[in-house]
């Protein structure tokens, strides 16, 4: 089994913490996907990442598809909770982190334009949902270990990806400062092998994207 990845991206890491903490072996093939050579197309036909080569020649890409993916063919150990309201809390969570990730990656394509071009309230309207969306996060987290039930599951892995991508690509937002429990609560969760191991870091966009 292979992985294509990016270093920063959050979508990506979520499926690499998920494959290392149900100890699943695979390749990790680090891609640009927007640069030149990419290959990307051959196996989404989206074109966007991660994607998920499996043994058999096929693939499974959109990383809620892939988590959804493994947990279906690696139940062991479950990173859903088995009680119904919970799992569909779980999954609201994940819903949040990715919608909040979303709003950046548009943020940051607009700030890739020439300053003529942006548009504010364009920019406005996504950092209305970054800051709405990490707000209820951390309204939800509150001060426990875990986001949902006991045990480390999809909406912590979610919710510490978004988190590392902030930190990586959206410095302005001082969320530690504003949501404290939010950073203990990241603080612990990037402590864990798999947050080490998946620490994102920046590439460079040779192709131009906008």
């Amino acid at each position: 089994m292979q992985l294509i990845s990016a270093t920063p991206s959050p979508y990506a890491r979520k499926v690499r913490i998920a494959l290392a903490e149900k100890g699943i072996p695979f390749e990790l093939i680090t891609e640009v996907p927007w640069n030149p050579g990419t290959a990307t197309p051959h196996y989404n036909p989206l074109e966007k990442l991660p994607v998920l080569l499996l043994d058999d020649g096929g693939s499974v890409y959109e990383s809620s598809h892939i988590l959804e993916w493994l947990e279906t063919k690696y139940p062991t150990p479950a990173l859903l909770p088995a009680d119904a309201d919970a799992a569909l809390d779980a999954k609201r969570l994940q819903v949040l982190a990715d919608g909040v990730c979303d709003a950046l990656v548009l943020i940051i394509f607009e700030r890739l334009r020439p300053a003529a071009q942006h548009s504010q309230p364009w920019q406005e309207r996504q950092l209305r949902k970054v800051h709405g969306g990490v707000r209820e996060i951390a309204r939800s987290v509150g001060e426990r270990e875990f986001a949902v039930g006991d045990r480390f599951g999809l909406a912590d892995l979610a919710i510490g990806s978004l988190l590392g991508f902030l930190s990586l690509r959206f410095a302005e937002f001082d969320w530690r400062a504003q949501y404290p429990d939010l950073a203990a609560y990241g603080d612990r969760l990037d402590a864990r092998p798999s947050f080490r191991a998946t620490k994102p870091a920046p590439q460079t966009i040779r192709a131009g994207v906008v």
